[in-house]
Formats: structure tokens, C-alpha cells, sequence
């Protein structure tokens, strides 16, 4: 048994792994990075990027179905499965050897392994001992099922339909958050009949309800069905299909039911517990320095309970790296972290929806406005619809962006920095957004809500 030492020990090579040991490694310190299958994790492989490259193909569909409508003659003949997976699997090779390569060109000691901490500092890879002054747990997350609901067969999670080499006629999406509705955006754009189960009472139930209610239009209109309201309660497998039973007593037939019912934190059988960190529901608890209970063990990512998010865990890596290395970063502030949900049209946050901040602020000390896409050129251009809402406290800062529509993700970046620096509507009022831009939607509503509207009624 061999045992190596190092300033900075990280378990899980992960969006937040891989981002702390960049920045320990630029920062001078000594860097052992575990990691048992592909560096890059969830997000490269099997979520994130795979993902939106099937929803960039499902769009390319939707644009050859419409293109008369924009006069062009095109037809669409079809949908090969096998090319769509290999235009897929492209970027995520081209991007891992990125990745590799970047790691590759610091000085960092990638261990190719299964980790496990069995002491304060070390983690054992094999009959390795690899110790280090600090700790990095990065675990990432899991496909989560229903108690009692197996996942086999025709009854498929997230990474299983990724891997799917024909386009299923029907299908139920047991989950109607985000990997549910990209998912369902997907295979509705590939042709299939597409039913969603949500047992709350919305769609994307996390973000604001005008947003929600938007998706819900748009969906109904791209003919995507959904139950809402009404919980799962059997699923019954044949050769051929999938009979999904509600509580209140209709069953669904279908070939494939995804189970998209969100991602549970991977940090069970680590020894985590047995060297004393503090757990709750699996979920590693940490203080606002991402610190554990434990001196010099921090943890990042998906199994820090908060948004599962990759650019989190990225930032998350990055602050841990900067903490370790005593230049004192800035707390994160989850609420100001952006938010993407990718299907068509897309939906994008950051900050407050209207009910937390009425919540926070006051009833009375809250006001927000909606300003329609369909005022803007670029949307019309590209035959789209949508809004951008704005929740601002009175004669105080925005503390919402919500927005929904094509190619809104886009304009997330702009949004939270009027959200993060605390900006005035009449701040982003006076700044010049270019024309015809999906851009300038974000100053036109910021100029209505600051009271002087151009191409917006108040």
C-alpha cells in the first residue's frame, strides 16, 4: 500500500472537481483528482451537453417542418437516430479531449479509481493511500426513481434514453421539471406523441407561475399533453408497452415511460458518515463556505443541498480552490445563481420569483411588469413568442429576470448581472441595446418598467 500526499485531495472529477482543481493547481498547490469513470462527469457525458445537442437536432426538425413558412422548400424525411447520436457524441468527445487535454497540461495527479475516505484527510483508491491537507468532495448526483418504482425495461431514466437508437411513437415523462420538459421538447420535435405527469400543479414548478403558465400555452400548442395535479401510482410492463395508472384512476399507454422525477445527491457507501460529516436525506451540509463539519473538508456540487446546476459547481470549485488558498472569495449567493431550462421555447431565471419576493419584501413593496416578445423584431424574425418578466422591489433594485421564448437563455447573462449588482430599472434604462437583437426585449421592459416605454404599453 502506497500513500501520497498533497495540499488538495478531490473526490469526484466532476463539474465541481475538475473547477477545483484547476484553480488549486493555478494557485500553486498540489492536486490528486479521483475520479472513477470520465472526468467531465454528469454534465459532459451524460447530461448538460448530450442533452442540448438532441434539443439543437429537435429544433433543426421543427425548422425543416416549418421552412415554408419562411419560404423555403424543404421536407422532412425522417429522423436517423444512429447520425443524431453520432453528431451528439462528437461534441462530447471533442469536449472530453478538451478537458483531458486542459487537466492534462497542469500539474495535476489524475487517479483513475473508486475513492472511499477512510480517514479525517485520506481517501483510498485501491490499496492507495491518497492524503491531503484538504479535502474536496464532489460526488455529483444520481437519476432519482419513486419508492417502489423500478427502473427496468420499458420504464427508463435520463441516461437511458440518451442512449436510445429509435425515436418511441409514444411516451409518458413521469416529472414535468426540467429534465422532464427538455425531454419531452426532444422527442415531440423528433414526432413522438408526448404525455407528461406532474403531480404539482404546474409545469417547471420551481420557476415563477407566469413562466409555468407560458410553458403550458406553448406546449399545448406544439400538442406536448400533460397531467397536472395528479400523482403516479402503477406502472405495468409488456412486450410491447408500458399501461401507466393515476391516482385518480386513468391509465396511459405508451412504449416508454422516463422517470425524470429529479437527481438525488451520489454520497452514500463513501464513508462519508463513518468519519463524521454531517449528512441530511444524503445530502452532504455545509456553512456558506462550503466547509463541513470536518476541519479542511469541503464539499461542491450536486451534493451540496441547492440548485443541482453545473455552472454551481463550477463556481462552487472554484471558490473552495480560492478559500483553501486563504484569498478570502465572496460567499455565493444561491439566489443569484442563473437558471437555463432548454426545451422550445426556452426558459430562463435569475433572482426572485414575484411570490418570494412579495414574501421577502412586502406585498405592497413589490411590483412587476411583462413585456411581451411579440414587440420585438428578432422574435418576429424568427416566429417566435414569449415574454420577459421583470420583479422589482419599489424604488429599489430588480430582484427577478423570468423569461420564456426562443433563444432566451441567451439573455441570462445580462440579467444577472442587473439582478446580481442590484441595478435600478432606470440603471439599465439608460444603456443602448442593440436593434434587431432578442437583446434589446431586456431594455425595452426595463424602460417600461422605469416609466418611459418606447415600444411597450405601460
Amino acid at each position: 500500500m502506497a500513500d501520497h500526499n498533497f495540499d488538495v485531495v478531490i473526490l469526484g472529477g466532476g463539474s465541481g472537481g475538475y473547477a477545483a482543481a484547476l484553480r488549486s493547481a493555478q494557485l500553486g498547490m498540489s492536486v490528486a483528482l479521483i475520479e472513477k469513470d470520465k472526468l467531465g462527469g454528469t454534465c459532459l457525458h451524460r447530461g448538460c451537453i448530450p442533452t442540448k445537442a438532441l434539443l439543437h437536432s429537435g429544433e433543426i426538425a421543427d425548422n425543416t417542418r416549418e421552412a415554408a413558412k419562411f419560404g423555403i422548400n424543404a421536407t422532412l424525411n425522417g429522423i436517423d437516430m444512429p447520425a443524431v447520436n453520432k453528431y451528439r457524441d462528437g461534441i462530447v468527445d471533442r469536449l472530453f479531449k478538451g478537458l483531458t487535454g486542459l487537466i492534462g497540461s497542469k500539474d495535476i495527479t489524475v487517479v483513475s479509481g473508486e475513492g472511499r475516505l477512510v480517514g479525517p484527510k485520506t481517501i483510498q483508491v485501491g490499496s492507495d493511500n491518497y492524503t491531503g491537507a484538504n479535502i474536496v468532495l464532489a460526488t455529483g448526483s444520481y437519476s432519482r426513481t419513486l419508492p417502489g418504482l423500478e427502473i427496468a425495461g420499458r420504464v427508463i431514466t435520463s441516461e437511458h434514453a440518451l442512449q436510445l437508437n429509435f425515436v418511441p411513437q409514444k411516451v409518458i415523462v413521469l416529472g414535468g421539471g426540467v429534465i422532464g420538459v427538455e425531454f419531452a421538447s426532444i422527442w415531440r420535435s423528433f414526432g413522438a406523441e408526448v404525455t407528461i405527469i406532474e403531480g404539482l400543479s404546474h409545469l417547471v414548478p420551481n420557476e415563477d407561475e407566469a413562466i409555468s403558465k407560458g410553458l403550458e400555452r406553448a406546449f399545448k400548442k406544439r400538442g406536448i399533453d400533460f397531467k397536472l395535479g395528479v400523482r403516479f401510482s402503477g406502472v405495468v410492463q409488456s412486450e410491447t408497452g408500458v399501461a401507466v395508472s393515476l391516482e385518480d384512476g386513468t391509465v396511459l399507454e405508451a412504449e416508454l415511460m422516463l422517470v425524470a422525477v429529479g437527481r438525488g445527491p451520489n454520497a452514500t457507501g463513501f464513508g462519508y458518515e463513518e468519519q463524521g460529516i454531517n449528512m441530511d436525506r444524503g445530502f452532504v451540509l455545509t456553512n456558506e463556505r462550503l466547509q463541513t463539519n470536518q476541519p479542511g473538508v469541503y464539499a461542491a456540487g450536486d451534493i451540496v443541498p441547492g440548485l443541482q446546476l453545473a455552472h454551481r459547481g463550477f463556481q462552487q470549485g472554484i471558490f473552495i480552490a480560492e478559500e483553501i488558498a486563504g484569498l478570502a472569495p465572496i460567499a455565493i449567493d444561491e439566489s443569484g445563481i442563473p437558471k437555463v431550462t432548454y426545451c422550445e421555447p426556452e426558459i430562463a431565471s435569475v433572482g426572485l420569483s414575484e411570490v418570494q419576493a412579495r414574501e421577502l419584501h412586502g406585498a405592497d413593496n413589490v411590483s412587476t411588469y411583462e413585456y411581451n416578445l411579440g414587440g420585438n423584431g428578432k422574435t418576429q424574425i424568427l416566429g417566435s413568442a414569449g415574454f420577459i418578466k421583470l420583479v422589482r422591489k419599489n424604488d429599489g433594485p430588480i430582484l427577478g429576470i423570468h423569461m420564456i421564448g426562443s433563444r432566451v437563455g441567451e439573455q441570462i447573462g445580462e440579467a444577472q448581472l442587473i439582478v446580481n449588482w442590484e441595478a435600478y430599472p432606470e440603471d439599465v434604462a439608460s444603456l443602448i441595446h442593440a436593434h434587431p437583437t432578442l437583446n434589446e426585449a431586456m431594455g425595452e421592459a426595463h424602460l417600461a418598467l422605469a416609466g418611459k416605454p418606447l415600444h411597450a404599453h405601460a
